[in-house]
């Protein structure tokens, strides 16, 4: 995404009337303007120029913003080659400056001078025609005289204000009316009128003398046309303090960012601007400073803020070969650390892209405020059209009936409409981030609160994804069967990045049970492949070697019936057993288990209280993943499910809701994509984090309902400011139009409604601030609540594994085309028990589903008799 900033805006119909120009560029796949941090996010392959050229034609400006974009030297090509980009130097400064709040200041001035020129203004006005407060003796029997004063007083506060009148006229010429337009409109209409009435007023002090002509001083609206601009002006300046403050959290985030490092050139140090920085470097990080890049340190120790990042308070102790992030500060020991990632991808520089895209996107419940802008003020202004030529025709006088119609004008807010979504979603992703919960858009701030059941991985998510080894139990009792199980087990487990993996391989290297010349028998490991989900195989000396489940060994030996019963037991034990076997002989059994974090109890029963239902995923056998989800607090566990299974296990869920998804792994990224909502664990890979929707920095599951909580409570601000929104223009706009006049004689001076104006898009951000002091980890307001209207049924997950149960999914090779696939369905809808096969050549599968149980050889039979192959049976 393309990021741009956006000049000249002054409320939602601005917004709207840009995002509908860039959308027509051709090229453009989708385009998201905020009118709350004056940005736009584009995607697509349209040029930088042509989309603002488009910007330009619509009336406003528009600019890059800095290290967005394919700028010189920006792209991959230039980081392999150690060309740094502006963006890569992290040098957020132009950023940073673009959400400074400079408009505060200049709106203050404008006020300061508008209320001199309104206070003299008034006097004369309302003052001296209403009171009889006293006037200079030149004014005594004058009234033109003080008339012309009111009209040079009015026009100075207009000359003042002239920013309505540029950007509102403007607006209008180009066919984009917006809220500086209705004040424009009113105000100008408000002077014109008095204007009119002064000459009248000489006219009359021609024919009937000053008697007459003082009676045109009721006629002026002088006051009003200076006032409007003067109230709007206020509310104007609190809507910017109150914006500013809604971006405090990304300003926070880009001030971390340091713009030295001092890195080791030699054994001399020498400090470098941040753009200089390569991978590879050695950098130094002194007590008191920031570190300037993610890395490893290589020297030294230290104690390590690291709150602004993850939101913990208490200081991680850094020692040799630790990694260290950028951004956090080192508080006490020296340390040399080598640079891992730089610039734009460190850390802190993929948070702060992250909430800043929160604040480009746009929540579904936006649009329906974004259709209602795009047509709001060409409606106001048809609406006070037609409120003057009512009151016209209904016999009242033109005065009367301009004020009706200025009211209309002055009353109506389109900035309230504008501003209801985006400054909620704004400071809901700066509390989450400050929290160590990042949200990658605002679509899913507003979607992780709508989730009716959460799924969790096991491995890395429940549990720590440390597993060790507890028992091996080799097929040769004597001595030398463990020590042969051990080296046949670490030669496979070697190329292995499984944490099963790494438990053996740990093992091996704590307990030295063999010794370092495996070397070169791993080397000479042959046609070596990773199941996915089963376990590893390879070649060795001639014979077949593999380790893994059951069901892998299983097809090369046979398992003694001993070993399975003893294999089961451990399973209850919450123990995942390995089984290894060479060529046809089985070998032994490696029992490892994996802790379950200290939080996961909590975070579940926390999901739980929430309404919202828990389910553990994993590709564990059902014995261990059931003690494992006891543990947790969960029984509701789907299990021996391999990697593509898990995305249909979360597309089967979704049928009931909406569902999340947290996982840790390269093998969760495909049911982190396919669930509403995929939340990664910010230490697991790069690749799931990539596939999340959530980012949890601190690794903690507690974070999990800390997310959900913190987006139910922001949708709930939301609907708070668009109620107040709605509610205040359609309450508003009648009551200016003088509906009520008829029936209780209710009016509104014009003057009044820019008042409630200027204050209703101050409420609407002030309501949003609130925010900020949301507890997202208290759960004491949580309300059990069921999506249904009714209790959870906690059995549905039972419901889930037995219709799991019923129905089995085939790997089959073979199928090249629909007649294969009629031929496969055939032979399996031929079987007693199998109601429907659902199959496809394109993923080589079958879905059986079944009335009752149908044994798999019964079905590997049905298809191998249509010379096609099963490869397994889940």
């Amino acid at each position: 995404m393309e990021q741009y900033l956006v000049t000249g805006m002054s409320c939602a119909a601005c917004s709207a009337r840009v995002e509908k120009a860039v959308s027509k560029v051709p090229g453009v796949d989708s385009c998201s303007v905020s009118l709350l941090t004056n940005s736009m996010g584009v995607e697509g392959t349209a040029s930088p120029n042509d989309i603002i050229d488009a910007v330009t034609k619509a009336g406003y400006g528009a600019s890059l913003k800095s290290g967005s974009g394919d700028e010189p030297g920006s792209g991959s090509d230039a980081m392999n080659n150690g060309n740094a980009s502006r963006s890569a130097g992290m040098d957020y400064s132009a950023d940073a400056a673009a959400l400074e709040d400079h408009e505060t200041p200049l709106l203050k001035r404008r006020l300061c001078w508008s209320l001199g020129f309104l206070a003299v203004l008034m006097y004369f006005s309302m003052g001296h025609t209403m009171w009889g407060w006293p006037l200079p003796g030149f004014f005594e029997g004058n009234p033109m005289a003080a008339g012309l004063v009111q009209m040079i007083l009015a026009a100075i506060v207009m000359l003042i204000n002239k920013r309505f009148f540029i950007n509102g006229f403007r607006g209008l010429l180009n066919r984009a009316p917006n809220m500086d337009t209705l004040v424009a409109l009113g105000s100008a209409a408000s002077f014109v009128w008095s204007v009119v009435m002064l000459f009248a007023m000489t006219r009359a002090a021609v024919t009937g003398g000053s008697d007459a002509a003082a009676h045109y001083l009721h006629e002026f609206y002088f006051e009003s046309a200076a006032m409007i601009l003067t109230l709007i002006t206020v509310g104007k300046m609190l809507e910017a303090r109150s914006k500013g403050k809604t971006t405090d959290a990304l300003k926070s985030l880009m001030k971390l960012a340091p713009k030295t490092a001092t890195v080791l050139r030699g054994d001399e140090e020498i400090e470098i601007e941040i753009s200089k920085v390569r991978e590879g470097d050695i950098f130094v990080v002194k007590p008191g400073s920031n570190i300037p890049a993610d890395g490893i340190v290589i020297y030294g120790s230290s104690a390590v803020d690291e709150a602004a990042l993850t939101g913990e308070s208490i200081p991680v102790d850094k020692t040799e070969g630790d990694s260290v992030s950028a951004g956090t500060v080192n508080q006490s020991g020296y340390m040399k650390c080598r640079a891992v990632h730089v610039g734009e991808d460190t850390g802190l520089a993929q948070i702060i892209k992250m909430v800043s895209d929160a604040a480009a996107t746009k929540a579904p419940i936006a649009k329906i405020a974004d259709r209602v802008s795009g047509i709001f003020v060409p409606a106001v202004i048809g609406v006070a059209a037609v409120t003057l030529i009512v009151w016209l025709l209904a016999g009242r006088t033109a005065g009367f009936a301009l004020a009706r119609a200025i009211s209309v004008l002055v009353i109506s807010c389109p900035c309230a409409l504008g501003l209801a979504t985006p400054v909620a979603i704004m400071v809901g992703s700066g509390v989450g981030a400050r929290n160590g919960v990042l949200f990658k858009t605002a679509v899913s701030l507003e979607e992780a609160g709508k989730v009716s059941t959460v799924v969790l991985d096991k491995t890395g998510t429940i549990t720590k994804g440390e597993p060790e080894v507890t028992d091996i139990i080799p097929a040769d009792a004597a001595a030398t069967g463990e020590k042969e199980l051990l080296e046949l087990a670490v030669m496979l487990e070697q190329r292995s990045e499984h944490p099963l993996a790494k438990a053996v391989i740990k093992y091996n290297e704590e307990n030295k049970t063999i010794n370092g010349h495996l070397s070169e028998e791993i080397s000479s490991l042959t046609d070596f492949r990773i199941l996915a989900g089963n376990g590893l195989e390879a070649e060795f000396e001639g014979e077949r070697i593999c380790g893994g489940n059951i069901g892998l060994v299983s097809r090369q030996t046979k398992i003694p019936d001993d070993v399975i019963k003893k294999s089961e037991e451990l399973a209850s034990q919450g123990k995942t057993c390995l089984f290894f076997a060479k060529g046809d002989s089985y070998m032994g059994m490696i029992a490892v288990a994996d802790v379950i974090k200290e939080e996961s109890p909590q975070a579940v029963s926390e999901l739980k209280n929430m309404g919202i239902d828990v389910v553990m995923l994993t590709g564990d056998n059902e014995r261990t993943a059931k003690a494992i989800g006891e543990k947790a607090g969960t029984t509701d566990v789907i299990s021996g499910v391999l990697p593509d299974g898990k995305a249909r296990a979360i597309k089967r869920l979704k049928e009931r809701g909406k569902v999340a998804m947290v996982g840790d792994g390269i093998n969760d990224a495909p049911a982190l994509v396919s669930a509403d909502t995929g939340i990664a664990i910010g230490a697991g890979t790069d690749v799931a984090i990539d596939a999340g929707d959530v980012v949890l920095m601190k690794s903690s599951l507690t974070d999990v309902p800390a997310a959900v909580r913190l987006s139910r409570q922001t949708l709930r601000n939301i609907h708070q400011n668009l109620f107040w929104a709605f509610f205040y223009n359609i309450i508003g706009i009648p009551l200016a139009a003088g509906v009520w006049i008829p029936i209780f004689g209710w009016t509104l001076n014009p003057m009044f409604g820019a008042a409630a104006m200027s204050l209703s898009s101050f409420c609407v951000v002030t309501n949003a601030l609130r925010l900020n002091f949301f507890d997202m980890h208290d759960a004491s307001k949580d309300k059990f609540r069921s999506h249904s209207g009714e209790s959870p049924d906690l059995n549905d997950h039972k419901n889930e594994k037995e219709k799991k149960k019923m129905e089995k999914t085939m790997k089959i090779e073979g199928m090249m085309c629909p007649h294969c696939e009629a031929a496969v369905k055939g032979a399996l809808e031929g079987l007693e028990g199998v109601s429907e096969a659902k199959v496809s050549h394109e993923a080589d599968e079958a879905v059986v589903v079944m009335t009752s149980e149908v044994a798999d050889d019964v079905l590997k039979e049905a298809v191998e008799a249509k010379d096609y192959k099963v490869i397994s049976i889940a």
